[in-house]
Order: C-alpha cells, then structure tokens, then sequence
C-alpha cells in the first residue's frame, strides 16, 4: 500500500497509514516548487550577500563567513558534527515516519533542497531503507538535529541503516538498493537536520495508540459498572448537554451503547439502597470526555505541525529571499505531548480505581478480591498491586517537559522546548496503561462472572467472550502473569474494541 504525501495536505488517517507501513511517496505536483526552491538559493549565493546557513557557520558561528570553495563541505561538516546522539535505535516505524515527515515538508519547496536529494529520501523509503538513529540528543529546538543529521548522515553513506531488519553501513545499503549517496549542496544539510519531525513523528505514533487505549478503556469501564452493579442514570444524555463538552457527550453515550440491553442491569433498577456510585463509576463521562477532548486538541495542533515547514532559514522562490526564523522551535510538539501524557495518565489513574473498587468488598459486594474462595486463594490482589504500580509510573511520567529549559550553543538558543523526549517518554506511558486496562478487563470479567445467570448487554457479553476464548475464570489461584499478558494483548491490538461489535466508541476525528 502507498500513501501520497501533498505538501500541506496530509490527513491524520494517512500519517497514521505510514506509521503502520504504508510506503510514502510525494505528490508529483510538488516538483515545481521543489527546483524553484533550489534555484531560488543558486541566485541568492549569487549575489554574494551572507545568508545564514547557505554561506555561513551555523548557531553561535553565524557571523564566520564561508566562501564558495568550502560550501559543499560546510554542508557535509554540519551533519558529520550534529550526528551526536546517543541511546536505543529509533524503532523502525517511528523512523520510517519522520523520514515521510521530512520528504513533505521538504515538498513545499521552501527549504531550497534540489530534487535530486528529496528523490533521494523518497526511494530509501520505498527500498525499506530505514537509518540507525539513536533516539537521545534533542532538546526540540533548532529542531530535532541530532537525530535528523544522523538521517542524513545515511544519506550521505555516513553511519549505519536496517536492511530487512539487519544494520548496515550506509554506503553499502544504499548501494544494495541502487541507490548512490549524495553530496549535499547549499543549505541541503542544514536542511535535512533543521526540523521537528523527529518529535512529531514520536508524538504522532503515540497519538495513534492513545486512541486504541481511550475506546479500550470506554469498553473495560462499562464492563466494570456492570460488574458493580453501578448504574447508567449518569450516563443520561440529559445531564452532558447542560454542561456542553462534546467528548463529554460522546463518552456518555457510548457508555448508554454499551450497557444497553443488559440484564445485569436491569436486575436492579428497583429495590437497589445505593444513591450513587463511586466517582469512578459515575464520573467516566467526565474524566474520559475531558481526555477526549484534548486528545483531539493534540490530534490538530500534531496535524498543523506535520504539514508545515519547520526548518531554517525558509526559502522564497518568488522575490529570492531566505528568511531566518523559529519554526524549528517545537513548542506546539511540546505541548501536544503533554497533554497526551496528562490524558493517558489519567484514563489509567480512573481504571486502576475501579479495579482497587471491584476488589474491595466493602465497595463492590463482590467477594473478596474477585476469588469464590477468599484466604485460601488471593485472586485479583496483586493484579491490583500492580496496575496501582505503572499508574503510579504514569504519574511521575506525566510532569510536563515543556516547561523544562536549558540553554545551549553557547547561550544562542537559550529556550528550548525538550519536545523530543516529551514525545519519547509517551510510548511508555502508553504501554503502562495499556497494561491497567488489561488488568481492568480481567477484574470485571470476573466480577460479572459472580452474576451469573445474569447477562450483561450484547456488546460487552461480546467482551467477555473474547477474553473467555484465551482466559477462564478465575476459581481457584493460578499463575496470574499468562492471564494478564493475554488480557493485555486482547487491549493492544484493539480485540477488545472489535468485540464490542458495532458500538459507535468515539476517537480523535470529532463526528461531523
């Protein structure tokens, strides 16, 4: 499958396509801008006029004037010098993304790279030739540059690049793909390695997964209300439109779809003593709904950023103009990636709650920790510990980056956005609750289990049966890990969702 990149254009569907491997190529239309671009810098240096980045040093050495002999080496210099970063390898998917995020900016054709070079990065990603880049070194401004200048490093057969999944040198892989390293021109390098994309492309990928996490967790909520016997009257669409918040709305409703139809509840729509269900239970359209809600914040400001321009100096084809500007600065990336940390953590924060609760007897009225036979088994008790354990990670994890700062290049570039971790430390994050709903899905299929022979609604007896098909209930103790991993697996690759079969769970795209 291949995805066309139009400069500018680009859907969050057809990012998230790339991310899933989908080959990227570049909308033909963008030729003409691209050679104009580069034209645009050949009469620039022609006029002999110091112009940053084209014919001088970079950052704090702005002011050292190159001459015309030295400009194809300078170019060279800045990649093999900013190639500093250290630290685990990119994974591939996540690489293969950024490079797709620079061939469209490149595509606007203001970054005055000849068509050569885009073609260049265009055939590594259609020949699977992915860069090892190391994934620590940027402090998201002057762009991502030390993992961007080690994707140039490859393109010039510097360092090192995967082949069906097995590093080799740059040049050797280039050459097995026929494809020939290439010798940067003016502004090429500063180019390449001046951007975002390496944390958008983190953030992006991590945006994609919050999403499977948030539907997971609608579904492994409206199970645990179930379980509880809580009540749906909080999910009354009545109560959401006097607030207003439109992922407020969509998350009660998609718990009305949900529940709708259940036995379970029905058994206690009279006679039941409780006013009211723990915040947990009762406030999921408000917690969930609000996460919604900045989720898709994140999902427009990381669309915006994908398709812009963000390196430095911008070329201007039309009056020969290079600007010298900040749009490498990744502030937007920066933010967005908080707001993902601060929603995955807390959509994990309120399912570990409703396991703490459905364990709890004095709560639930269930049997103690979800086993028929409490003392002599322990159950779901240290599934609990553990899903308390990774929110708790999430918690320390989800301190904002963004309002972290420290000066570098000699006091030039004296704020900075550490965007790129911000987006690294979301993976993890990810992971962890991922893991909590896993665990949730698990306790509140046992806990509907105690009510046999009554039936929760279609949608989630589907839920129940997906788990039930890899995991039994839990009679007497067991080796826990294999039911935990396999719960989590069923979250992860979005089974839970799809057994829920047709309900409408709301996702980063607002409903038209």
């Amino acid at each position: 499958m291949s995805v066309t990149l139009t400069p500018g254009a680009v859907s969050l569907t057809q990012w998230r396509q790339v991310h899933g491997g989908a080959c990227p190529r570049l909308d033909p239309a963008a030729g003409p801008a691209i050679a104009a671009g580069a034209a645009a810098v050949q009469r620039i240096l022609a006029r002999g006029e110091p112009v940053y980045g084209i014919n001088t040093g970079f950052g704090k050495l702005a002011s050292v004037r190159i001459e015309a002999p030295d400009l194809e080496r300078l170019q060279r210099n800045i990649v093999l010098s900013h190639a500093a970063g250290v630290g685990e390898t990119m994974p591939t998917p996540i690489a293969r993304l950024m490079m797709a995020l620079k061939l469209a900016s490149l595509g606007h054709g203001a970054s005055g790279v000849r068509p050569a070079t885009v073609a260049l990065l265009e055939a590594m990603l259609e020949r699977g030739l992915t860069p090892v880049i190391p994934a620590q070194g940027s402090v998201g401004a002057s762009g991502d540059l030390a993992p961007l200048a080690h994707m140039a490093g490859a393109m010039i057969g510097v360092g090192e690049m995967l082949v069906d999944g097995e590093p080799l040198p740059a040049a050797q892989a280039l050459a097995a793909g026929g494809l020939t390293p290439v010798s940067l021109g003016p502004k090429e390098g500063l180019a390449l390695l001046n951007g975002t994309q390496f944390s958008t492309a983190y953030a992006l990928a991590s945006l994609f997964e919050a999403e499977t996490l948030f539907r997971s967790a609608l579904v492994t909520g409206a199970l645990a209300t179930e379980a509880a016997k809580g009540t749906d009257t909080p999910f009354d669409p009545r109560i959401h439109a006097l607030r207003g918040h439109a992922g407020q709305i969509e998350t009660a409703r998609a718990l009305r779809a949900l529940m709708a139809g259940s036995a379970i509840r029905a058994s206690h729509l009279v006679g039941d003593a409780r006013v009211q269900d723990p915040y947990c239970l009762r406030c999921q359209p408000q917690v969930m709904g609000a996460a919604l809600d900045i989720l898709r914040q994140a999902a427009t400001s990381l669309t915006i950023e994908a398709n812009g321009v963000t390196d430095n100096p911008l070329i201007f084809a039309d009056t020969d103009e290079a600007l010298s500007g900040g749009n490498f600065h990744a502030e937007p990336v920066a933010f967005a990636a908080d707001v993902i940390a601060l929603a995955v953590c807390e959509i994990g924060s309120l399912a570990e709650r409703r396991v703490a609760m459905l364990v709890d007897p004095a709560l639930s009225g269930l049997p103690a920790f979800l086993t028929p036979h409490p003392g002599l088994n322990s159950g779901l008790m240290m599934a609990q510990v553990t899903a308390a354990a990774l929110v708790s990670e999430n918690k320390q994890r989800a301190y904002p980056a963004s309002v972290d700062s420290i000066p570098t290049s000699a006091n030039q570039e004296d704020h900075v956005s550490m965007a790129a971790h911000g987006a690294r430390r979301l993976a993890p994050m990810v992971e962890n609750a991922l893991a909590v709903i896993g665990i949730e899905l698990l306790a509140a299929a046992q806990g509907c289990d105690f009510h046999r022979p009554l039936t929760s609604s279609p949608a989630l007896e589907g839920v129940r049966e997906a788990l039930r098909a890899t995991v039994p209930h839990l009679g007497e103790d067991r080796h826990l890990h294999p039911d935990i991993a396999a719960a989590i697996a069923l979250v992860r690759s979005g089974e839970v969702i799809a057994a829920a079969g047709g309900i409408g769970l709301p996702g980063l795209c607002a409903p038209a």
